[in-house]
């Protein structure tokens, strides 16, 4: 079975790869938290990410903004000291900052999902992509993105975590050309 080159030969890696990255993805709250964790991936690997993903589920309870929003100075000190989480304290704030943010979107009536599938007008963009060097870092729609989230308060989402962010989602099919999910997440089936 072939799969993007980045997949290493990790089996939780191999599984996101296979069931999860690349695949549309609407819910608010999964959207919330993995633009959590894609900041939380900055100068790491997603994979110690990854393995780290339950624990911060646990600590940050199960990402839910309205609890998140709340956190007091004693909580983001308490969640610096977890082992299970990274714990740097500017992307553990960031995470309380962008769970106030989120609320203050959609309080306005408007879903996470919604707002943040705008940049890809509502549907995935189906690439075509040989090897993993035709894979851009960024492009004009994640720069688009980055600039709007930092508009409204958002932290940890540069150009760059937003194109990943994108990737992940589904927003963007960068699955290579010959890797076995590209044919299926490019005709819509799950």
């Amino acid at each position: 079975m072939k799969r993007c080159g980045w997949v290493t030969e990790d089996h939780q890696y191999e599984v996101y790869h296979d069931q999860e990255w690349g695949r549309p993805l609407y819910d608010d709250r999964k959207l919330f938290e993995l633009l959590c964790l894609e900041g939380a991936q900055a100068g790491l690997s997603w994979l110690t990410v990854l393995k780290k993903r339950e624990g911060y589920r646990e600590a940050f309870d199960q990402f839910d903004p309205g609890l998140i929003s709340q956190y007091n100075e004693e909580k983001i000190q308490e969640l610096i000291q977890n082992e299970k989480i990274i714990r740097n304290k500017l992307k553990i704030r960031s995470v309380v900052t962008n769970a106030r943010a989120y609320l203050e979107i959609t309080q306005n009536g408007q879903s996470f999902s919604d707002y943040l599938w705008q940049f890809v007008d509502g549907l995935p963009i189906q690439n075509a992509r040989s090897t993993l060097d035709d894979i851009p870092t960024q492009t004009d729609r994640s720069q688009r993105m980055s600039r709007q989230l930092k508009k409204d308060g958002f932290k940890f989402v540069g150009p760059t975590i937003c194109y990943a962010f994108m990737q992940a989602s589904g927003m963007v099919n960068d699955h290579v050309k010959d890797c076995i999910c590209y044919e299926e997440i490019k005709n819509g089936r799950e």
